[in-house]
């Protein structure tokens, strides 16, 4: 008798052995060239980092020859002290978090949207804590450390100081947009009612950030701190307008996306095909996605993310999606000719990633969208690279990866079935087994593979894990996720 696993292994070594196996060239990627723009997104993450580091130390220098230093010897000018350095990091990081979500090309190649957000998540709780440990100090040490003094402090500061009273709205906004994107706080919310109040975040930045360019000391005192201050708001400023608004217009109205067709892969998933003017000229590969928007009805204001569920082809775009709220839920109702705006493309879950010629793709449920893409978009000999699906009932894109494994040699592995124990992650296929010797068994010489991800996010920390335990480098390891 054998075993699922031994099963999900014939399945997979039968799917291996193509008839006529044919190779496809995709625009962005060639084999010779594997593994150059992930070098090349190296370079970038290392001197976005350096430049990060050198801001820091450049504004510990003035505000050490400021005098920084020397004030510390008294409570009441040290805390005024200690006050002006927080507010100048919480200044600095509040800006690098803007420029963390403003799409810059260059940042949303290096790092990944992932990545990207779970930066701007942990610089924005360190700038609101050094912006609250700013706000304590400057007004203790205003108020010449005696606390019956701060009251008539705080009043004389957000009236008599300019600025002053927009920082103040700045505040509130920011303590909004950091209690909802507490966890527990996001729980009890819609994506689009969140989404919606951390917009604010932005105009809370704008509101706080004025008062430091007409009465900091650290701003006024050279020319130097003066530029650098606002070389670094102007390039947030800039990055949004340029990157978050007038891109998006411009591809909209250049390339006129619409909607296609509409077809159900199956109960509650939809997949929409999207077809418009010159998409050849689109800079979107395989794995990546858009934010979306439908104007057909109420709430296209607001856009959901989407990854391609096919290649792109240079006449149209397909994206799938599982209807689980109000945006994804709207999709069902789409008719033919509907315009669509877009964002992006976005995400490294793609060819930019790659750095060996063998790869394994691994999605769970509606995560294996992007793996379908991204199986008919790569590049690949016959073999080189296995599909693994994990799934509870039936698997999505079934005939679709039967023909890319006859034409392309994909392997498919598939790992059906509900889970055993909530830490599982290859499901009842490894039944009587452990799941990392099972992952071995399934994937021979997964050591020299790049893995890509996208699945619910702990089946992706489990899969991660059991990658690296098999000898993957954590720079190999590649995910997608659309939490919020």
């Amino acid at each position: 008798m054998t075993t699922l696993l031994e099963e999900s292994l014939h399945d997979g070594d039968r799917n291996a052995r193509p008839t006529r196996p044919r190779r496809t060239r995709v625009r962005g990627e060639d084999r010779g060239a594997i593994g150059s723009e992930a070098r090349t997104d190296r370079v970038v993450r290392f001197a976005a980092g350096l430049g990060l580091w050198a801001g820091l130390l450049l504004i510990t220098y003035w505000w050490t020859e400021d005098g920084g230093i020397q004030d510390l010897g008294s409570w009441p000018s040290g805390l005024t002290s200690v006050g002006r350095l927080s507010g100048l990091f919480a200044a600095q990081f509040l800006l690098v978090q803007v420029l963390l979500m403003a799409r810059l090309p260059a940042l949303e190649n290096a790092f990944g949207r992932v990545r990207l957000a779970r930066m701007h998540r942990w610089i924005g709780l360190l700038s609101f804590w050094l912006m609250i440990m700013h706000l304590v100090t400057i007004i203790t040490g205003y108020s010449s450390a005696r606390w019956s003094l701060v009251p008539a402090t705080s009043w004389q500061l957000v009236t008599g100081y300019g600025g002053m009273l927009l920082a103040t709205a700045g505040v509130v906004c920011l303590i909004m947009v950091v209690a909802t994107s507490i966890r527990a706080a996001r729980r009890r919310m819609r994506y689009e009612s969140w989404h919606l109040l951390h917009l604010y975040g932005y105009l809370g930045a704008g509101l706080a950030l004025p008062h430091q360019l007409w009465t900091g000391q650290e701003f006024l005192s050279r020319p130097a701190a003066t530029a650098y201050w606002w070389g670094l708001w102007l390039a947030a400023a800039l990055s949004l307008i340029i990157w978050r608004i007038v891109l998006p217009v411009w591809r909209g109205l250049r390339y006129r996306l619409r909607v296609e067709s509409v077809g159900v892969e199956e109960p509650g998933v939809v997949s929409v095909t999207m077809v418009g003017h010159h998409l050849d000229r689109l800079p979107i590969r395989a794995g990546q996605f858009l934010y979306v928007r439908f104007l057909h009805a109420p709430g296209w204001t607001r856009a959901n993310p989407f990854s391609l569920s096919a290649a792109p082809d240079g006449r149209s775009l397909r994206i799938t999606a599982k209807v689980v709220g109000d945006g994804t839920a709207r999709i069902s109702a789409l008719r033919p000719g509907t315009p669509v705006l877009f964002e992006g493309p976005y995400g490294r879950l793609s060819s930019r990633a790659r750095t060996r010629p063998k790869v394994l793709l691994a999605g769970a449920g509606i995560g294996i969208t992007p793996m379908r893409a991204l199986a008919e978009g790569l590049s690949y000999r016959a073999g080189d690279v296995t599909l693994v699906q994990r799934y509870a009932a039936e698997p999505l894109f079934d005939s679709e990866f039967d023909r890319l494994s006859v034409d392309r040699g994909l392997r498919v592995v598939k790992l059906p079935g509900r889970r055993s124990h909530p830490s599982s992650v290859l499901g009842p296929t490894s039944r009587g087994m452990d799941e990392l010797a099972a992952l071995r068994w399934l994937m021979p010489g997964i050591a020299d593979h790049d893995v890509f991800l996208c699945g619910p996010t702990e089946w992706m920390r489990g899969m991660s894990r059991l990658a690296a335990a098999c000898g993957v480098s954590a720079e190999r390891i590649h995910v997608e996720s659309f939490d919020w």
